[in-house]
C-alpha cells in the first residue's frame, strides 16, 4: 500500500514547464582555419606594448576565460590568475579598474553591446556599423562589434600598450596615434606581419588582403566564436526535451523564472537581457576615471550616454558558466557566487554591510581599494540608484538557486591551450 501510495503521488507530480526563451540562439559559422589563426593570436604577448601580456593573460581558460580576480594586473604583472603579482621592477600605476568578463557565447548573434558600460556596440549609424570609444576615428574593416571590441584592451595602457616610454606602442598611445596612419593598431599589424608563419597564415585565410589591424581582430572574433560556444549545459538539454532538470537544479529553475523574480533581467537563453540596470554593486578600486579625474567614482552607463538616468548602471552579464567565471559584479566585489546571489536579495543592505573580504584582489602596493566606500555621499549615490526591491528567500532556496545556476555549466573548449605562439614569446598556461 505505501509503495502505491509513493507511486501516486510521483505521478500526481506536476511536470516542470520550460520557461517561453524565445527564439533558439543563432551561431555564424566558422572557418576552422581562421579560427586557428585567431587562437594563436589570442594567446600570443605580441600583441602588447611589452610583449609580455596576452589576451589570455586576462581571459584564460583555466579560470573560466576570465582570470579569477576581482580586478586584473595587467602591464607590470608577472604570472597567471590569483597568482599573478605584481612586477617590484615595473609597478603597475593601477588595477584594470573592471572585472574581466567571460567570453562564454559571445558569438551567438544577439550580442550587440559589449563591456561592462556598453561603449562598444553595433550601430548602423557609425562608421563601420559600430559604435565605439574612438567615435568618427574609427576604422573600417571590423566584421562585427565582437571583433572591435575585442581588441580594445591593446589601447589601454593599463591593460596591454604599457606607460608612456616603456615602448612603441605605448609611446603612440600616450600620443593619441590610435587608429590612425601609424598608430599603436598600424605598429601592431606590423609586428605580426613580419613575423613569417602569421604572414603565411593570413595569407592563407585571407589572400590578396593586406595585415592590418582590423583583420587581426576579425579572425580573433573568430576563435572567440568557435572555442567558447557553450550551449549544451544541462539546462540546454532539459529545454530540448531530452534530460529533464531535477531535484535542487528543477527548483532552482522554477524559483529563477518565478517568486526570485531573477528573469526579469535575466531572460532569454543566455540569462542576460542585454540592457543596463543600477543593483548597488560595492564599488572597489581605482572606479572608471580619466587620467585628469582625483576621484574613484565608476558611474557606468552613464560614462557613455551622459545621461544621469544611466548613472550606476552596468550591462546584465549572462549567466552562462557562471560557477566558473569568478569574482562577480562590474568591480568583481563578490569572489563567492554565492554572496552575490545574496547580494540580490538586498542590494542597498548588501552594500552598507560589505566588507573587502569578499573580493579577491592581488597585493598592489600603495593603491586604496576602498575610496568609494569611504566616501559616505558616493555610497549613497550608489544606493539611491538602486532600482532591485528587496527579495526574501530561505537558505533553501538560495541554495537551490544555486543549484540551477550550476545546470548552465558547459564549460567545452575545443583548441585549449596553445604549446606555442610564432613570436615565440612564453605562452601563459
Amino acid at each position: 500500500m505505501r509503495i502505491m501510495c509513493i507511486a501516486a503521488a510521483l505521478a500526481a507530480a506536476p511536470v516542470l514547464a520550460a520557461p517561453d526563451l524565445g527564439p533558439a540562439p543563432v551561431f555564424a559559422e566558422v572557418e576552422e582555419a581562421r579560427a586557428r589563426l585567431g587562437w594563436l593570436l589570442f594567446y600570443d604577448p605580441v600583441l602588447s606594448g611589452s610583449g609580455e601580456v596576452a589576451c589570455a593573460t586576462c581571459h584564460h581558460p583555466r579560470f573560466g576565460t576570465s582570470d579569477g580576480v576581482s580586478l586584473s594586473l595587467g602591464d607590470g604583472g608577472l604570472g597567471l590568475g590569483p597568482e599573478r603579482v605584481a612586477d617590484p621592477a615595473n609597478l603597475p600605476l593601477q588595477r584594470i579598474p573592471r572585472n574581466a568578463t567571460g567570453l562564454w557565447n559571445l558569438g551567438a548573434q544577439e550580442f550587440t553591446v559589449f563591456f561592462h558600460d556598453g561603449r562598444l556596440e553595433e550601430d548602423p549609424t557609425r562608421p563601420g556599423g559600430i559604435r565605439t570609444p574612438l567615435g568618427e576615428e574609427m576604422v573600417s574593416g571590423f566584421d562585427s562589434a565582437l571583433a572591435a571590441q575585442a581588441m580594445f584592451p591593446v589601447l589601454s595602457p593599463d591593460e596591454m600598450a604599457g606607460h608612456y616610454g616603456e615602448n612603441d606602442i605605448a609611446e603612440a598611445v600616450g600620443q593619441g596615434m590610435l587608429a590612425h596612419e601609424g598608430g599603436a593598431w598600424d605598429r601592431i599589424a606590423a609586428r605580426v606581419a613580419a613575423i613569417p608563419a602569421y604572414a603565411d597564415a593570413f595569407a592563407e585565410v585571407a589572400p590578396g588582403q593586406a595585415i592590418d589591424f582590423p583583420l587581426i581582430a576579425n579572425v580573433i572574433a573568430d576563435f572567440i566564436r568557435f572555442e567558447w560556444r557553450a550551449d549544451d549545459s544541462a539546462f540546454d538539454r532539459h529545454m530540448r526535451g531530452e534530460t529533464p532538470l531535477e531535484g535542487a537544479a528543477a527548483r532552482g529553475m522554477a524559483l529563477f523564472y518565478g517568486d526570485a523574480g531573477c528573469a526579469e533581467c535575466h531572460s532569454g537563453w543566455f540569462q542576460t537581457d542585454h540592457r543596463f540596470h543600477a543593483i548597488a554593486m560595492p564599488q572597489i578600486g581605482p572606479g572608471k576615471a580619466g587620467r585628469f579625474e582625483a576621484h574613484h567614482r565608476d558611474e557606468g552607463r552613464m560614462r557613455v550616454t551622459n545621461d544621469p538616468a544611466d548613472a550606476y548602471r552596468f550591462r546584465t552579464p549572462s549567466l552562462r558558466n557562471v560557477t566558473l567565471t569568478a569574482p562577480y559584479g562590474h568591480s568583481g566585489a563578490y569572489a563567492a557566487l554565492e554572496d552575490v546571489v545574496r547580494h540580490h536579495l538586498d542590494p542597498v543592505g548588501a552594500l552598507e554591510r560589505y566588507d573587502l573580504s569578499m573580493a579577491r584582489l592581488p597585493e598592489l602596493p600603495g593603491v586604496d581599494d576602498l575610496w568609494a566606500l569611504r566616501a559616505p555621499d558616493e555610497v549613497a549615490r550608489i544606493a539611491a540608484a538602486n532600482e532591485l526591491a528587496p527579495v526574501a528567500l530561505s537558505d533553501a532556496d538560495v541554495a537551490e538557486i544555486l543549484a540551477f545556476l550550476a545546470a548552465l555549466e558547459d564549460d567545452a573548449e575545443r583548441l585549449g591551450v596553445p604549446e606555442a605562439v610564432p613570436s615565440g614569446l612564453p605562452v601563459d598556461r
